[in-house]
This record gives C-alpha cells, structure tokens and sequence, in this order.
C-alpha cells in the first residue's frame, strides 16, 4: 500500500493491482476544487482480501472506502452493516466508517443505471452479461429493474447461463444488449476482447463496456464497426463517484 502524508480526513479504493485506478485522481481533483486541504484519496492496494483490515490500524482518520476488482464479494464478511441495495445485489463497492462499525453500500448498480438509460431503446429486451464478478451483480440488479431479461456468460458452464462457445447467431439477434463486466481489454492490454462472435453483432446491438481505459476498447470498437451503439464505463464512475461521497457526508 502506498504511504501517503497524515491527513485528518482519508478516503481510498481497496483494490488488487489498482495503480491504473480512475477514483483516486478523480477525488485529488474534486478535493482541490473544493478547497478541502486535510482530506485526502490513497489507493489501498492488497494483494488478499486477509489484509483488509490492516488498512485501519492505528489513528488512522478513515472515514470511507470504494472497493474495486476483486474484493467487492469477498469484504462483505468484515462489515457490520449491509444497505438494503448492497445486500440484494450481493456486493460492495463503498464503504462508510460509522460509529457502530462498516457499513457496506453498492453504487455501481445507480451509476450503471443512469449512464445506460439515455441508450436503451424499445427493441432492447434482453442483455447479455459478460462475467460473473461482484460487478455483474449490480449490472444485473439494474436490468432487471429496466425490465430487461438478461444471462450471464462465463467461460466456465453452469446451469442457467451460457458459456462464449454456445453463443450463436440466434442468440445474438435475441440479446440485443451486451455488457462488459470482464476485465478484458483494460490498459495496457487493449488487444484483449471477450470472446464473442463479433461477426453476428448488428445496428440493433447496445455494447455497454464498464472499462473506461481505454475509451474505446476493442470490444466496443468491435460493436461500432458493424453499427452498434456503445458506451464506455467512464460516466458510470464518475455517477457512483458522486453517489459514493453523498454517502459519506450523510
């Protein structure tokens, strides 16, 4: 974990390998704007989830968290509260220091929703979720609240969703929304792309990638080449970003 100077208010992200991480220049620069000089943003990286509560030792001035890739599921065991929405979805990416302990919140599900409502058109009836991480949980939280009718993709079978080997034409023209929730196609790797058949995907597609570097992945690009709509993951953070630090000024 990064050493940062002693500051009387902290925030961070707990992530894996977040170096690359949107939310620490995004609060450093919303801090500075509000001319908020004892708050500070540190990047929390921890290589297992074991280590989590090693970030609090000591005076330490924490008053609130984000979660990132791979910990949104696995730090649910050490808070002592869940909100209503997190507990549904089943994962965390905010956390707030309360008297009576953690108390764990999702806003991936909020930014998600209002990012992808302006491109959801009536033809848009099912979606295809691509992963199976504490991400999809909140994406598809939100499906269902649209309405749509979705499926988990994973590259490993299980009942009730499919594998990129079984998608087919058929299920393409059926699944005209496809979401990204794999961390494929991330900088440095942007060649990366999930593995499905690119050659089926029409006008009446709506890619939606939550990576958001780089702004266009090979994914989305993929999609835009044959007419799809597609949108990146960046307006979807700076959504939950907002939603994240309404909570921890409640």
């Amino acid at each position: 974990m990064e050493k940062t100077e002693n500051k009387q208010v902290r925030f961070g992200l707990v992530g894996k390998n977040i170096s690359y991480s949107f939310s620490k220049g995004y609060f450093t620069k919303k801090f500075n704007f509000l001319e908020l000089n004892n708050y500070s943003y540190e990047n929390f990286d921890i290589q297992k989830i074991e280590e989590f509560n090693n970030i609090f030792e000591g005076e330490n001035n924490i008053k609130g968290l984000n979660v990132t890739i791979p910990y949104k599921e696995a730090v649910m065991q050490y808070l002592a509260e869940l909100d209503p929405e997190a507990e549904t979805i089943g994962a965390v990416n905010t956390i707030k220091v309360t008297p009576n302990g953690l108390k764990g919140y999702n806003t991936d599900g909020y930014g998600f929703q209002k990012s992808i409502e302006p491109y959801i058109k009536k033809h848009h009836t099912k979606a295809l979720i691509l992963g199976t991480g504490g991400a999809s949980k909140a994406i598809a939280h939100v499906l269902q609240k649209l309405g749509l009718a979705y499926a988990f993709v994973s590259r490993k079978s299980k009942t009730g969703q499919y594998t990129y080997d079984n998608l087919s034409k058929v299920i393409l023209d059926e699944y005209t929304v496809i979401v990204n929730c794999t961390p494929l196609g991330t900088h440095p790797n942007i060649d990366q792309k999930p593995d499905i058949p690119y050659s089926f995907l029409t006008s009446k597609h709506l890619l939606f990638d939550l990576i958001y570097n780089p702004e266009k992945t090979t994914f989305l690009l993929e999609g835009e080449n044959r007419g799809a709509s597609i949108c990146n993951g960046s307006e979807m953070l700076e959504f939950q970003a907002e939603k994240a630090w309404k909570i921890w000024q409640e």
